[in-house]
């Protein structure tokens, strides 16, 4: 990992609840090597959305976040609008699912799965 991606991998964080679940999933409908890799697309209903996809190909213009033996893939377009992020896996009474904190987000949907910068 070249200096600038280490350093852009500090600025995305990875709670252990979502390295656990990664895990699992992983473990449960992947196969070993596998990756969870975050994007940020457009559309949505707050203009922006998060993609969850597992990846088992790291390119050379991606950021890897690893925790716990769990690996978070983000490429650098994703990366500009997630910068400073912590990525959580929430359980609670609604569901469970996983969580970006963005500090860079100034509106989000209801639902919490869109967001606008």
């Amino acid at each position: 990992m070249s200096d600038m991606s280490a350093m852009a991998a500090a600025e995305i964080s990875v709670t252990a609840s979502a390295a656990k679940r990664i895990a699992e999933i992983i473990r449960d409908e992947g196969s070993p090597g596998m990756m969870l890799r975050i994007a940020v697309n457009g559309g949505g209903c707050s203009g922006f959305q998060y993609d969850f996809t597992l990846d088992d190909t790291r390119t050379e213009e991606d950021v890897a976040i690893e925790r716990d033996g769990s690996t978070v893939l983000v490429d650098q377009v994703s990366l500009a609008y997630m910068k400073g992020a912590e990525v959580d896996f929430v359980e609670d009474m609604i569901g469970a699912s996983f969580h970006i904190r963005n500090p860079n987000a100034t509106a989000r949907c209801g639902c919490g799965s869109s967001f606008s910068v």
